[in-house]
């Protein structure tokens, strides 16, 4: 996605939805749900390996399968949005720092798809795995949405 992102020339079309003022706001408030369903996701993944203490509801493990569905369909158009319209932007320590977290994001949570339904693996593999996925989604949503709302303003 970097090498593409870097060497195809940036079409500048953005995703833009209805009801929002352009696709830049598109962008930050679809990354914020896609934030919101990370940490259901962390909250489900703690609940399921029984590090909430005594709090492991059964339906842990099917909020779990689907926050992370939503946060990632969430995410396919803010990332469509980066890769065609933008590229890989590299003009500030923001942008280089968000565009390779933004590879890193996709590449680890494709990592962690291909070693989930693998059973002979150490039981520390899929934490690290789904902890390197939500670091990086939270280090692109810094970069990101957190930036515009601080230094736009938090509106529609």
């Amino acid at each position: 996605m970097g090498v593409y992102g870097r060497l195809h020339e940036p079409t500048g079309i953005a995703v833009s939805v209805a009801g929002f003022s352009g696709p830049m706001t598109v962008k930050v408030w679809l990354g914020t749900v896609a934030v919101v369903f990370a940490i259901l996701q962390l909250v489900s993944a703690l609940a399921m390996w029984g590090k909430l203490g005594g709090f492991s509801p059964s339906w842990a493990s099917t909020a779990h399968r689907w926050s992370g569905r939503v946060a990632f369909l969430v995410a396919i158009p803010v990332a469509v949005h980066c890769l065609y319209a933008v590229g890989f932007a590299d003009y500030s320590l923001r942008t280089v720092v968000h565009s390779a977290l933004g590879c890193f994001f996709f590449g680890a949570f494709t990592t962690k798809m291909l070693v989930l339904p693998k059973r002979d693996l150490p039981g520390w593999v899929l934490p690290v795995a789904g902890g390197l996925v939500f670091t990086a989604l939270i280090g692109i949503f810094l970069t990101s949405s957190v930036w515009y709302f601080t230094t736009f303003g938090v509106h529609l």
